[in-house]
């Protein structure tokens, strides 16, 4: 699947079958369901989850919160736009 396919799926009610957690988390978040979004993040317990996570809490305006998830990841904080962040993570996710 590439970005646009998986911005095609967003008409749909639920995540497409087989996405990770942390790709099922930014579906959620571009679905305008931050909480949802959140669980999911919550509950990929990898860096690659604490870099969702990160940008879960930054989308939330809890910066301090997105620079312990940043620290958790191993990467510095984004200072980019949110959009260009949800697509670069969602790009290198789904390039994995």
């Amino acid at each position: 699947m590439d970005v646009a396919a998986f911005r095609a799926s967003l008409t749909a009610t639920e995540p497409p079958a087989g996405l990770t957690l942390a790709l099922s988390a930014l579906w959620w978040d571009a679905k305008g369901d931050w909480n949802q979004a959140h669980e999911c993040a919550q509950a990929e317990k990898t860096p690659i989850g604490a870099s969702v996570h990160a940008y879960l809490h930054r989308v939330e305006g809890d910066l301090s919160n997105a620079g312990y998830w940043y620290n958790r990841a191993g990467r510095a904080p984004a200072t980019g736009t949110l959009a260009a962040e949800w697509e670069s993570l969602t790009t290198d996710l789904l390039a994995r």
